[in-house]
C-alpha cells in the first residue's frame, strides 16, 4: 500500500535526508563495531529543530505531529541509519507524546523544552526481574490514592545513562 505525503512531508523527507548524509555508512558501521552511542547524530537532529517535531511551538517544538514524525524517522531508517538512528532518538519523540496530549502546563514547561534542545534525555524503564522485556508478563502496577499514585511491584533501575555536558 503506497501512502501519498502532503508536500510539507515530502519537505521534511527532504530535509532529514539531507542532515543524514553527514552520518554516512561509515559513521553507522563505527558505532556499531566501537559500541558508542550516536551522539552527535542525535545533537545534529537536535540543533536543527528536529527533536521536537511533534511538540507545540509554545515549548521549543515545531508544531506538527505524530505522522510528520513518523516521515522523519523513517527518512532517518531510510538513510542508513537503520534502527540505530531510529533507537536513538525515538523515545525524546513518541515517547513523550503522552506529556504533550496528557500532561499540565507545568510538566510541559518543565519536560518539553530541555529535551527538545537535547540538555536533557528522555528514558523510561520497562523491564522486571523475571520478565525482562516481555511486556505481557509485567507486574508492576500504579495504584491511585486520592489526587497521588504509588506502584507497586519492582523495576530492574540497573541501567546506563548518558551523560550531557
Amino acid at each position: 500500500m503506497s501512502i501519498d505525503l502532503t508536500p510539507e512531508q515530502l519537505q521534511i523527507k527532504d530535509s532529514i535526508g539531507r542532515l543524514c548524509e553527514k552520518f554516512d555508512d561509515s559513521y553507522w558501521l563505527a558505532r556499531d563495531t566501537d559500541g558508542r552511542f550516536p551522539e552527535e547524530f542525535c545533537r545534529a537532529i537536535a540543533d536543527e529543530g528536529w527533536m521536537g517535531i511533534a511538540m507545540p511551538e509554545e515549548y521549543g517544538g515545531s508544531g506538527l505531529g505524530i505522522s510528520d514524525a513518523a516521515v522523519m524517522v523513517q527518512a532517518i531508517t531510510e538513510s542508513g541509519a537503520a534502527n540505530a538512528g531510529f533507537a536513538a532518538i525515538a523515545i525524546g519523540i513518541f515517547g513523550l507524546n503522552p506529556v504533550v496530549v496528557f500532561g499540565t502546563d507545568e510538566q510541559k514547561q518543565r519536560w518539553l523544552p530541555p529535551i527538545i534542545k537535547r540538555e536533557d534525555i528522555a528514558c523510561f524503564a520497562v523491564t522486571e526481574p523475571n520478565t525482562g522485556l516481555d511486556t505481557t508478563r509485567l507486574k508492576t502496577r500504579a495504584i491511585r490514592d486520592g489526587d497521588h499514585y504509588y506502584y507497586q511491584g519492582r523495576k530492574n533501575l540497573d541501567f546506563h545513562c548518558l551523560a550531557i555536558e
